[in-house]
């Protein structure tokens, strides 16, 4: 089959977008000259594409109606029944609608990837098929999961299981939902700045943010190759422990995945803590929307854990609120250019690409107004630090990162866990739909604080349950070394077995 040729029209059109001057025979020429170039792609567009074979039978999805989905937790609902034996046989999951599960709809939450349906299934969503695992459905997150409220999602908001009206958190807000209705006995979420642990502190849910490449993003849209990470929602840290053994390991096929040393995780429950050093952050206490009742309840949580023998103490990290400014270009910038003008994917990296999504995801050009307000500032300012400060700042606060890095791993050189509030506050109401854009922004940026560090310098985090404020729950975060995932899973079953 022969692809397109472009016109000497067209090659003139494009020199001048590069800054070149084409005259109508140059561009001839070049044209003559690219017979070669251009029959390659006719020899690729002839050719199978090299995509994972699916495995188990599925029913397509169905959108559930509105008495079967209180919350607007579900986007679609389906069946698929993994092996009949395998450490999560009897388990039902809920999978992150980011997540390709191949003949079921996807859409991240937008308008703009409506029809869409994945055609492969993402690498962990294989991995729980063949541990016996049954996948109900895909769950609700926010529009391309930019948003830590539950208030930017397509068609409607995500509602708190606690109290109706107020945030369940983002952007894995029907994830963390559907686990705390009790729909599913776990969830999949996604983290670039905190999106797993927040709507799981939210939800009064167990939520790990792995270190990073420990799970295989392969099958997954990503906001940001550097950023990225997946993982599980659980109401146990348990259940969390087992999913994430499941889960853990290299693909061959993520090239963000850097030797993963995996681990088993439901080993280290129930073990002792004594002894076990825990630095208490003072700035993770510090955050100027810090609720005296998060504040009380974290500390109490820390108490508790010295109870058990832990040897909890404070430590000071003065680049910690530097880390939340890293963010923003990291963040902004780079999903500008791999998210958006890199049609979902991006160039320049090894793995698996899903090119039907590129090709779909292409047309939000043509409906770039159906954005929400949070995705519209971050495409604003990210392709203004591309245009005219040629993505330094990106590049900048990534080398800056390496710093931020290594004072988190000296001071886990002396402590064995990092803890912190996983938010400064507790579920707020969602905004209106007429809320106007400052109010949409900041509602969905408010409670970033102590989770978006963790996501640059890729060190394994974890929010467990800790207390409640007027009904509403309070999350506990702890932070280890690189691959230290069993040191969180110790400590925080530790701590879940002193209380509710």
């Amino acid at each position: 089959m022969a692809i397109t040729r472009p016109t000497t029209s067209q090659l003139m059109q494009i020199g001048q977008r590069l800054g070149m001057t084409l005259s109508e025979q140059d561009a001839a020429e070049y044209l003559a000259c690219m017979a070669s170039h251009l029959a390659c792609y006719d020899l690729i567009d002839a050719e199978p594409d090299e995509i994972p074979a699916v495995k188990y039978p599925r029913t397509s999805g169905r959108r559930p109606a509105p008495n079967e989905n209180p919350c607007n937790a579900w986007a679609v609902m389906c069946e698929v029944r993994g092996a009949p034996q395998g450490k999560l046989a009897g388990r039902t999951i809920a999978l992150k609608d980011n997540i390709s599960l191949a003949g079921v709809p996807m859409s991240n939450g937008a308008r703009t990837l409506e029809g869409h349906v994945p055609i492969f299934d993402a690498t962990i969503v294989t991995r729980m098929l063949n541990a016996g695992a049954m996948i109900k459905g895909k769950a609700v997150c926010e529009q391309f999961c930019l948003s830590g409220s539950s208030h930017t999602s397509n068609p409607l908001p995500v509602h708190n299981p606690h109290r109706h009206g107020y945030s369940a958190g983002g952007s894995s807000s029907g994830s963390a939902a559907l686990v705390a209705l009790g729909e599913v006995d776990m969830a999949i979420g996604g983290d670039q700045g905190g999106s797993i642990r927040i709507p799981a502190t939210l939800c009064g849910l167990v939520g790990m943010k792995p270190t990073f490449g420990l799970v295989p993003y392969t099958g997954i849209m990503p906001i940001e190759a550097t950023l990225d990470h997946t993982g599980p929602i659980t109401s146990t840290v348990a259940d969390n422990a087992l999913l994430l053994e499941v889960l853990a390991g290299a693909d061959g096929l993520d090239p963000r995945q850097y030797s993963p040393q995996v681990a088993r995780y439901t080993e280290a429950l129930h073990k002792s803590i004594a002894g076990l050093r825990i630095g208490v952050l003072t700035e993770g206490l510090a955050l100027p929307n810090l609720e005296p009742g998060v504040r009380e309840s974290v500390l109490a949580a820390a108490a508790r854990l010295g109870a058990l023998g832990a040897v909890v103490e404070d430590v000071s990290i003065p680049e910690h609120p530097l880390g939340a400014a890293l963010w923003v270009p990291i963040g902004l910038e780079g999903l500008q250019w791999q998210m958006m003008l890199g049609n979902g994917m991006g160039m320049n990296w090894k793995g698996l690409y899903d090119v039907a999504l590129m090709e779909t995801h292409a047309a939000w050009r043509q409906r770039a107004d159906d954005l929400s307000a949070t995705m519209k500032l971050s495409m604003l300012l990210g392709q203004f630090g591309i245009d005219h400060y040629r993505g330094r700042y990106y590049a900048k606060a990534q080398n800056i990162a390496r710093r931020l890095k290594q004072a988190y791993d000296q001071a886990l050189t002396r402590h064995d866990l990092l803890l912190m509030p996983t938010l400064p506050i507790t579920a707020q109401p969602l905004p209106g739909p007429d809320a106007s854009i400052t109010d949409m922004v900041s509602h969905a940026f408010e409670m970033l604080g102590n989770t978006a560090q963790f996501d640059i310098t890729g060190h394994p985090a974890l929010s467990v349950p800790c207390g409640t404020q007027d009904g509403l729950p309070i999350g506990m975060m702890l932070v280890g070394s690189y691959w230290q995932e069993s040191t969180l899973y110790q400590a925080a079953s530790a701590f879940e077995t002193t209380g509710d």
